[in-house]
């Protein structure tokens, strides 16, 4: 089967909010702070992460895209866009587990800063968790370059 490429659609945030939920264990800097503090304001952070992409998807919904195989939506990319400065952030990738190695991903990079491009940006960004070796390894062979390390700090008030 191939992978078809296409703008999100307000009805595909339960679709991306599964595949979040079942990607990002282990690699969520919001679980990462609960492991430290618990919960924040009575919720977990699945319900946080899933809120990212809600909060995503409603500020900048023509930068996601969702990755859909036979119909069924696979992985999805959203962006946020700086155009002041030029830049575009690739804020969440996510693909579900048994499509992996497959480049479902790549391709939604590779979508994500074809229109980066069109939309006249100069650069693009993206971040990870620095035990995040298969995001990383991604990043790196479609061209990204590490620029620094950014360590996060939090406190429970």
């Amino acid at each position: 089967m191939s992978i078809v490429i296409r703008p999100f659609r307000p009805a595909d945030l339960p679709h991306l909010q599964e595949i979040t939920l079942a990607a990002f264990p282990g690699v969520s800097l919001d679980q990462s702070i609960e492991e430290k503090f618990g919960e924040q304001n009575g919720h977990d952070w699945r319900w946080r992460k899933a809120r990212h992409i809600e909060l995503e998807t409603i500020a900048n919904p023509a930068g996601a895209f969702v990755a859909e195989e036979a119909g069924r939506i696979v992985a999805y990319i959203t962006t946020t866009l700086d155009r002041a400065n030029g830049s575009g952030r690739i804020a969440n990738l996510a693909v579900f587990a048994e499509l992996r190695g497959r480049g479902v991903g790549r391709q939604l990079i590779q979508h994500a800063l074809a229109w980066f491009r069109g939309e006249g940006l100069s650069y693009a960004l993206i971040e990870s968790m620095s035990h995040n070796e298969a995001g990383r390894g991604l990043y790196t062979s479609v061209g990204f370059q590490e620029i620094g390390q950014l360590v996060h700090y939090a406190m429970k008030l």
